[in-house]
């Protein structure tokens, strides 16, 4: 008689109540045995670990030497993130003692509609209109807005969530700039977009989007220096990263009307705030205190993913990446430190 294979057990961090509902019916076809706790995973709940195969982590969780040593220590041999971002792990000392996977994309579409959304917000004040009408106020006077059509919108960054927002606007009938360092000149041909300079895309655009990673060389690429350069009354999406923009400088440029309008669904000092509720306490970081009550900001919680098709996704490919760790096959979405993030990609191996 053959003994019963034991499930594998998943010790799942930060967890919400939208990730139980999509990660509980995607489980129903791979059987891991998922344990979740709302904590963040850190140095102080890491003993939670103890007795799991798997950790399962999000952006907030702070995955540094201590956490990844004593993942190691106690037999855990994956960090299994179900986001993109991974700059909240320590790569050195995860190499060789934990391997890193990652979802590297959820959804393109539901990033981008979210991007337009909050131009069409900001455009035609909805959400200061949604707040008048319940309150009997029937007056559209500080509301005037502008046709999309026939505007120049910059789109920063042309992968695939860069190339969905593009497509959308293109139904706008929205002239598109495009900056991107590795230019795909056969979908600009085919879809009329120019890729120009940045210093160009800044002069011209009346609406400026970013969608690009964050790099050494994008790191607070929104400057002061940056700013001069745009028009009066710009406005500026930022759905990406929250450090490509320098927040003082931006404030600065909301106020004295330089910037007409902002964006924004990411922040650079986030991690303290977003997914979290603090609606009865005070809002301890200045800049961000300044931004929420600024009348030409609107700031979202970094809810750009949050659709169901995306959760799905995002569940499917962490199970999907947990399985071929078992399996002891390649692993796709591995994050390397060693092999700067391409793990032998080619030979299609493990790089250790």
């Amino acid at each position: 008689k053959e003994e019963s294979i034991m499930p594998k057990k998943i010790a799942f961090f930060d967890a919400r109540p939208y990730d139980r509902k999509s990660f509980d019916e995607v489980n129903r076809k791979y059987g891991f045995d998922i344990t979740y706790f709302e904590a963040h995973l850190n140095p102080d709940t890491v003993e939670l670990t103890t007795g799991y195969d798997v950790v399962c982590a999000f952006v907030n969780d702070i995955i540094n030497k201590p956490v990844i040593e004593h993942l190691y220590q106690h037999g855990i041999g994956l960090i299994a993130l179900r986001c993109a971002r991974y700059n909240n792990v320590d790569f050195q000392t995860a190499f060789n003692k934990v391997h890193v996977v990652r979802v590297p994309a959820y959804s393109p579409y539901a990033v981008a509609e979210h991007a337009v959304a909050l131009m069409l917000s900001l455009n035609r004040k909805i959400h200061k209109a949604f707040y008048r009408t319940r309150d009997g106020n029937f007056s559209i006077n500080g509301l005037l807005g502008f046709d999309m059509h026939g505007k120049t919108a910059g789109v920063i960054g042309t992968g695939k969530i860069g190339k969905c927002l593009i497509a959308i606007l293109k139904g706008f009938g929205m002239r598109i700039l495009a900056y991107d360092t590795y230019p795909d000149e056969q979908f600009a041909e085919g879809n009329g977009v120019e890729y120009v300079t940045l210093d160009e895309l800044y002069r011209q655009s009346d609406i400026i989007s970013l969608h690009c990673p964050l790099t050494p060389e994008t790191d607070h690429m929104i400057n002061a220096k940056a700013l001069a350069l745009m028009k009066n009354g710009v406005m500026i999406i930022n759905t990406g990263r929250g450090r490509l923009i320098q927040t003082e400088d931006l404030i600065e440029a909301l106020k004295s009307g330089k910037v007409g309008s902002a964006g924004l669904d990411v922040y650079e000092e986030e991690s303290e705030y977003f997914f979290e509720d603090f609606s009865n306490q005070v809002i301890s970081d200045d800049m961000l205190a300044r931004l929420l009550i600024l009348p030409n900001t609107l700031i979202t919680s970094h809810q750009g993913f949050f659709t169901a098709e995306a959760l799905q996704n995002i569940a499917e490919t962490t199970l999907s990446n947990i399985t071929e760790y078992f399996e002891g096959g390649y692993l796709k979405n591995e994050v390397c430190y060693k092999c700067d993030h391409d793990c032998l990609k080619k030979q299609k191996k493990r790089c250790w």
